[in-house]
Order: structure tokens, then sequence, then C-alpha cells
């Protein structure tokens, strides 16, 4: 190898495969990411056929959303030793099999069981693995790419409880646990098999579109610790709305069509979010557009208290996802950019484990609260309260960067 090559960046970083890539990973998360979203909309269905109170109705997507998190680490660092393609292809047969089996659970722990073992498990890959393996082909439109790898989720959100509740009308939730299962077997495969090429090697320090790790007078460690805190706060709130949407509409008359439309406008506009937010976040760095974004998700939470009218709930939604979307994302972008690139899979599937452990915690505790009070005000109120928490962390974490970026000016 020659000195000139050490002078640009390595073949495959901001290349069309590179997009191409991208393009890619958006239809497998768009397809992968049901394992989130169809435990939500079945939800008032499961509950009424098993029996059970509203929490444990909840405790299906909670277990989801533990072997979500769990998968996230686990896959992540296994994408950091062995590549993106084989730890995926074997999530995703893990995926199809626990849907099939849901579908042929005989009480709420079985079902309970098969979401958390082997949908949450499997449906990781699709989130923080996927990120962490598209940010490596990506340097100077990195936050566009990330957020466009994490808007797959979105995207299901959107598609999945719109094509659902029809399904289940007809046919019921069984057969659609069941077609949904085979759908994504023969989807999936290929689409993973089509991303065995390996991540690229890092571009050279100093070429162009190259990016180094920014400096802050603070331990790996504690970075960790304030993004997990962060992390945590943000999604805890964020569940409130995103889980009980569908039972809330129900619980005010409004019927489950309502609230999954509701649930589709919101994952919609999030996808707009989290587009917008790469844009920003390449601009004016991951850390300031989080903080943007949750200021304007807790607004946003404070608006479901008064509106509960059917078309003000349409608008608060609507608000709603335009505010929330892009801040999962921003958690990697600012992995990478404060932390090395060789433990991205790691660093960032620790992260989003905590964002997806609020979801979990959120998700319940929601639940839980409304059995509790048998109304969901509180339950918003609560949501409010972590994300103060979220906004606390961010702003510690943009104290503590500010003054090695002024010394560096």
């Amino acid at each position: 190898m020659t000195r000139t090559d050490f002078s640009r960046p390595s073949p495959g970083i901001d290349s069309s495969y590179a997009w191409m890539r991208l393009a890619i990973s958006m239809v497998l998360a768009t397809i992968g990411a049901v394992g989130m979203w169809a435990v939500v909309v079945v939800l008032p269905a499961v509950q009424g056929e098993f029996g059970v109170d509203r929490a444990a109705a909840s405790m299906p997507y909670t277990a989801t959303m533990v072997g979500f998190a769990a998968g996230n680490v686990l896959v992540g660092r296994a994408i950091d030793r062995m590549g993106y393609w084989i730890p995926a292809l074997i999530s995703s047969v893990a995926l199809s099999a626990g849907l099939l089996l849901a579908a042929l659970s005989t009480s709420i722990l079985q079902f309970t069981l098969a979401q958390g073992v082997l949908i949450g498990v499997g449906t990781s890959v699709i989130f923080g693995p996927l990120i962490a393996d598209i940010s490596h082909w990506f340097n100077r439109r990195r936050g566009v790419a990330v957020t466009a790898a994490a808007a797959g989720n979105y995207l299901a959100g959107a598609l999945w409880p719109t094509i659902m509740p029809t399904l289940i009308k007809a046919e019921g939730w069984r057969f659609t646990y069941a077609a949904i299962g085979i759908f994504c077997l023969v989807t999936m495969v290929p689409l993973v098999l089509m991303l065995r090429r390996g991540a690229p090697e890092a571009t050279a320090a100093g070429s162009p579109g190259s990016r180094s790790v920014q400096p802050i007078p603070m331990s790996p460690a504690a970075m960790q610790g304030l993004l997990v805190v962060a992390g945590l706060g943000c999604c805890v709130a964020m569940s409130m709305p995103q889980v009980h949407i569908v039972a809330y509409c129900m619980d005010l008359g409004y019927g489950m069509a309502h609230g999954a439309d509701m649930l589709s406008i919101m994952m919609a506009a999030g996808v707009v979010s989290r587009l917008a937010s790469g844009f920003v976040a390449d601009r004016i760095g991951g850390v300031k557009t989080l903080l943007i974004g949750s200021v304007l998700q807790c607004l946003s939470l404070l608006f479901y208290i008064p509106f509960d009218g059917l078309a003000s709930l349409y608008v608060v939604s609507l608000v709603f996802g335009l505010s929330q979307g892009g801040i999962v994302p921003c958690y990697a972008i600012i992995v990478r950019e404060y932390l090395p690139a060789k433990e991205a899979g790691q660093r960032i599937g620790i992260v989003m484990m905590a964002t997806i452990f609020g979801m979990a915690i959120g998700g319940w505790m929601s639940g839980w609260i409304y059995d509790l009070t048998g109304s969901y005000a509180v339950a918003f109120l609560n949501g409010i309260a972590w994300n103060l928490l979220n906004i606390g962390a961010i702003g510690l974490f943009m104290w503590k960067a500010r003054p090695r970026a002024v010394m560096a000016a």
C-alpha cells in the first residue's frame, strides 16, 4: 500500500454502494420492526382473549422490549467481531419463529415468552446493530445515514398498524401473527444475504470527509453513563403514547381503528423527524440536536392532557411524532462523535438497550398507573417527569463538552 492510499478514504465509504446498502437496510428494518409494533396493535385482543388486566396485558410488550434491549448489546458485540450479516441471518430466523410460536400460544405466559425470547431478540438486529453497521459506511453524511437507517423502525410503525387491524378483523390476531412470521422469513433472509460485504476501513485522518473523535473532559464510562440515563428517561416518556394510544382511544370510545391510525400518523411523522434530525446533526452535532428533540417531546406530551377530543388527538399525535422521532438515533451519532469507531457496535448497543428498557418500563408503568387511577392523566404526568430527567442528563453532557470545545477553538 502506497502513501497515496492513506491520503484518501478507504473504498466503500460514502460510495454508491454505501447508499445502496442504506436503502437495503431501510427495507430490512421496515419489515423486521414489525416485531416491536405488532404486540401494540394486538394488545386489546390479547387482553380480552386471555382475560387479564391492562398491566398484565402490557407485559408481552415489556418482555419484547427486554429481549430487544438485550439483543442490541449481544448482537452489537457480535457485529464488532464478525460483521453484520451472520448475526442478522440468525436473528431474522428467530423473529419469524417467535411470531409463529406466539400465534400458537395458549396462555399469556407463553405469549409473553415468545415475544421476549424470540421476537424481541430477533428484532434487535434491525436497530442498534444496523445503525452501528451503517455508521461505518459514511463520514460526510453520517447523521443522515444513521437517522435514515433508524427511520425503518418508524416506517414499520406507520405501515404495520395500518395493515394489521383489517387482517385481525377478518382472520383474528393468531392468523395475522402467523402470516407475518412467514412473510418475515421469506423477505428478510434474502435481504440479509445482500449485506454480506464487510465494513470498510476507517477513513484516513485528515482526508476529505474524515471525522476525528471529539475530545471531552470526561471518561468513556462517564459519557456512557450519562447517555444511558438520558436514553432511559426519554423513552419512558416516549412509551406512553406509543404503547397505549390504541388502548387510550378505545377507553375514550373512539375504537381500535382510530387508535391504530394515530399510531401510524405518529410513526410517519417520526420518519420525517428522524430524517430532518440527521441533516441538523450533520450541521450542529448530535448533542444539540438531541436536546432540541427532547424539549419538544416534553412539550408535546403535555398537550395530551387537555386535548382528548378525536380531532385534537390526531393533531397532538402528529406533533408528538414530529417532536420525538429524531431523538433515539442521536445517541448513535453522539457515540460516533465522542467514542472510538471500533467500539461502535457495543457502545451503541448499550445506549440503545437503555432506550429500549425505557420503553419497556414505561409501557408497563403506564398500564400499572392506569389500573391504579382508572385513567391515563397521571401516566402522562409521569412521562413528563422522566422527560425532565432526560433533559437534565443531556444538559450536563453538553456542559461537560463545552469547555474543551472552547479551548480547541
